[in-house]
């Protein structure tokens, strides 16, 4: 079956529909008959007016009876507006909920308080399953509530319609009455608004979605127009249309941070970019934007049944809660998407609109129903939990090491042998060492570093590599001809690196995930070190996939280098020029320059007397320093301002004689 505007549904259909709900269900016994209260000249018996007339022949059974959970169960019941039910109905329903229910004939206050919980618990989780079909609230209590709220039409078709459609404070029970008013034609038609604002996106519009009632009139009408010939029929407007429509942008999040710059300055305080501030004005403009389009469309929206709004709490306020708002708070029309959407644009409203007109179509026969509805009420009941067995504490034991044999002592100690080789760098004996044991080590140059060894690297070479000799790494990559193209280890165990050629991951030593692009060349720290890896994919291309897998950038030939060493000697050379002429320049400036007076120099005696007053005024002491890098005129002013403050000096000296 297609999906149907929700506006136009078949009468055929809709007069078939029910709500779906739990009264689907058919009930799975026979109700319950009431009972036949004794008469009322019996004389001698007691009664319970609650638990449907039961009589008792003495004072403590009735007693006994008011303390039982049946008892308490009925009066909860009763309380809550619901019917009390017989002991045997009571006992079934002890026995689905799995859980009993001890201690009822018990006349202790703290048992008492036991049982009343129990009591409360089954209160609690059956008044849903045994509510009675008159209640009014009834679909509200079976029924879980979801943005979507179906209805049955016999034998195997549901059709689901948004909630949001309906008025506000509308009963479930009352969404099938709701459904058929909405199928009524509106004399002016019935428009909707519907408004997104996102990340500095804006998208408005505003949508008939059902034709005036006259235009629904003119397009079923067919007759002749008197001449013979039959009149013309309209063509039918489509179900919805776009009357008016806007979208604009405004630069309001930083890219790739999220957020507005409003909530960012909320939470951190006013930046002081120049981004901030642009983001600040398009935050405004924003916002009066779409303040002036609401106070443009307010006639139309006056009219609107119902107004759509997705914006988050700060962009909210942009509709609302200002002076002068076209859209007051708490207008029962406004409306949030009840599903998720996308970026605002007019794209997503058109297919947010067709979501909220169209309804939802599912076909699922009776018993799928009453499956459903089981494992609903399946769901609420209580499930009975065996109490945990008491745990002896468990100790934890310290793991033994394995026993190892001769050969494996023996190979473990070769091992270590040769790692701590090529960790000190020591080549010649490593040379002599590999061609004596290579066998007993797999007599492979890329034989997997043992986990045990505690080396997290997976070769040789990338051990050699990461240590930094570069004779070791050159020897295994030219003599030994190590693959530099096996990935690396992660620290979690996993290969750190492509697997590729169409290889099997599995047949690693280390479980290979493609998590990421290194090689033994990646772990080289040095440029001498990745120049080795360079030079033996210049002299060996056929080798190995160097520039691919083994992840080097490119080769390095003898060439190269010479030409490498030949601009390095121009650069020296030319640097050397450079410095040769500026010190030439250096010397003829100081042949320029005008040569300074001899300083007056004073002998110890005549410094004695004065040494206080000159070191005060300045003196001569690093009288040479101070007047470095200046130019000849202040050379020639620091020294004439010296001579005028020593002979200051040597007058007050005569005139306090």
């Amino acid at each position: 079956m297609q999906a149907f505007h929700v506006y136009s549904l078949p009468p055929e259909l809709l007069d078939t529909l029910t709500p779906r709900t739990l009264l689907n269900r058919p009930l799975s016994r026979a109700p319950t008959p009431e009972p036949v209260l004794p008469p009322a000249s019996t004389s001698g018996l007691r009664a319970c007016s609650i638990c449907l007339g039961i009589t008792f022949h003495g004072l403590d059974e009735q007693r006994t009876h008011f303390r039982s959970d049946w008892h308490r169960y009925n009066v909860k019941v009763r309380l809550n507006g619901g019917q009390p039910v017989t002991e045997a109905i009571f006992g079934e329903l002890i026995d689905a909920l799995e859980d009993s229910i001890s201690g009822s004939e018990s006349s202790s206050d703290e048992d008492d308080d036991n049982d009343s919980d129990t009591v409360d618990t089954l209160v609690n989780k059956t008044k849903r399953l045994h509510a009675r079909p008159e209640s009014p609230d009834l679909i509200s209590l079976n029924a879980p509530q979801t943005a979507v709220t179906w209805f049955h039409s016999p034998p195997s078709t549901q059709l689901g319609v948004y909630r949001a459609l309906f008025p506000l404070r509308t009963e479930p029970a009352s969404y099938l009455y709701e459904l058929r008013e909405m199928q009524a034609p509106h004399p002016e038609g019935r428009t909707w608004a519907m408004f997104m604002v996102a990340g500095g996106h804006f998208a408005g519009a505003l949508v008939q979605v059902s034709q005036p009632k006259d235009e629904e009139e003119e397009a079923h009408v067919e007759g002749d127009t008197g001449k013979g010939r039959k009149k013309k029929l309209k063509k039918p407007k489509p179900e919805t249309e776009v009357l008016r429509h806007k979208t604009f942008h405004r630069y309001t999040t930083r890219r790739k941070q999220g957020g507005s710059q409003s909530t960012n300055d909320n939470a951190k305080g006013n930046a002081k970019s120049a981004g901030a501030q642009l983001r600040r004005y398009g935050e405004q403009a924003l916002r009066e934007d779409i303040r002036n389009l609401l106070h443009e469309w307010a006639e139309d929206i006056e009219g609107c049944e119902r107004i759509w709004i997705r914006a988050s709490t700060s962009n909210r306020k942009i509709f609302l809660n200002y002076e002068d708002a076209v859209i007051k708070k708490g207008d029962p029309r406004l409306r949030t998407f009840p599903f998720p959407t996308r970026r605002p644009t007019q794209s997503e409203l058109a297919r947010c609109l067709a979501e909220l007109t169209r309804t939802k179509v599912s076909h699922l026969t009776e018993d799928a129903l009453r499956a459903q509805d089981e494992a609903h009420l399946a769901s609420l009941l209580p499930k009975a939990r065996p109490p945990p067995a008491p745990v002896a504490p468990v100790i934890p034991e310290k793991p033994k090491q394995p026993k190892l044999s001769k050969e494996e002592e023996l190979l473990r100690e070769k091992w270590s042998r040769l790692l701590g080789m090529i960790h000190k760098g020591r080549l010649e004996p490593l040379k002599a060492f590999w061609d004596r044991e290579n066998a007993a080590l797999g007599g492979n140059i890329d034989t997997p570093v043992p986990e045990w060894t505690g080396e997290r690297w997976a070769t040789l070479l990338q051990v050699a590599t990461l240590a930094g000799h570069e004779d070791v790494t050159q020897w295994l990559l030219e003599e030994a001809r190590a693959d530099p193209t096996i990935p690396v280890p992660s620290k979690s165990g996993h290969v750190d690196g492509d697997v590729e050629d169409g290889g099997d991951a599995s047949d690693s030593p280390h479980k290979a995930t493609a998590t990421g692009s290194r090689t033994a060349y990646n772990l080289a720290r040095t440029k001498p070190l990745r120049d080795v890896f360079r030079r033996c994919a210049a002299a060996h291309p056929e080798w190995w996939d160097w520039l691919g897998s083994a992840r080097v950038p490119s080769a390095l030939s003898k060439e190269m280098e010479e030409e490498q060493e030949e601009k390095k000697k121009v650069r020296r050379k030319g640097l050397k020029e450079r410095v040769r002429e500026r010190e030439a320049k250096d010397r003829e400036r100081e042949r320029e320059r005008p040569k300074t007076p001899p300083v007056t120099i004073q002998t110890r005696e005549e410094r004695k007397p004065s040494s206080s007053v000159a070191n005060r005024l300045g003196g001569n002491s690093g009288a040479t320093d101070a007047v470095m890098g200046l130019t000849p005129e202040m050379r020639a002013k620091v020294e004439r301002e010296r001579r005028a403050r020593a002979a200051e000096a040597r007058m007050k000296l005569l005139g306090a004689k």
